[in-house]
């Protein structure tokens, strides 16, 4: 299955529940903020969104200084 994650092509071997992407990429600890196919996903839904291929992430790191 192949997912596109902040504009570059993936390839998840099998299907995987967001939150499994997530810890699989070492965001399990971050403070982010997720998009899948442009809709903002809260984080209390992570375990229950099932990826499908060809679906697009953006996966934001909130930046601290000035």
């Amino acid at each position: 299955m192949i997912v596109e994650v902040n504009g570059k092509k993936t390839e998840l071997a099998t299907p995987h529940s967001l939150a499994e992407a997530i810890q699989r990429w070492g965001y399990q600890d971050a403070p982010i903020a997720v998009a899948r196919n442009d809709e903002f996903v809260p984080r209390r839904r992570y375990a229950e969104i099932q990826l499908g291929d060809g679906d697009r992430l953006e996966i934001v790191v909130p930046m601290q200084g000035g």
